[in-house]
């Protein structure tokens, strides 16, 4: 038997992001964070998923939170971008939690990452973190 596996487009991704997932980022944005994320997880600077995120901001850890859009239940994340805010951390959302996971290394997937800064792509996280905040926060 063949399997085959459909990839799904960026715009096919967007239509299963729930009601929160603002601000989102762009196509050309998400594929540069999950080149961040791959790049943080060859460096262990990154920290998956919600429990181990959560247990790292409220340590005071710093650096820039992506989330994914299609999070079923939204009640799990609901109350992660106001944390953010509070903390004054950046933080968006991509299409997709499957390519978080992937992108980290994972065979499942990650409903949130936080990619702390390191020497390696210090640069590449700065130009990212910047495109990151002059996104259109919702109010």
């Amino acid at each position: 038997m063949e399997e085959k596996t459909e990839k799904l487009t960026y715009k096919d991704k967007l239509k299963f992001a729930n009601a929160i997932s603002k601000p989102m980022a762009s196509k050309s944005t998400t594929k540069r964070l999950m080149k961040l994320i791959r790049k943080a997880s060859e460096n262990q600077s990154l920290r998956i998923g919600l429990k181990d995120v959560q247990k790292q901001i409220r340590r005071g850890e710093k650096g820039l939170v992506i989330f994914g859009a299609d999070v079923t239940p939204v009640d799990i994340i609901c109350h992660m971008p106001a944390i953010c805010e509070e903390k004054d951390l950046p933080y968006c959302y991509t299409p997709s939690r499957e390519d978080i996971g992937h992108a980290a290394g994972l065979h499942r997937t990650a409903v949130m990452v936080l990619i702390k800064k390191h020497s390696e792509y210090a640069e590449f996280f700065d130009e990212i973190t910047d495109e990151v905040k002059r996104l259109p926060i919702p109010s």
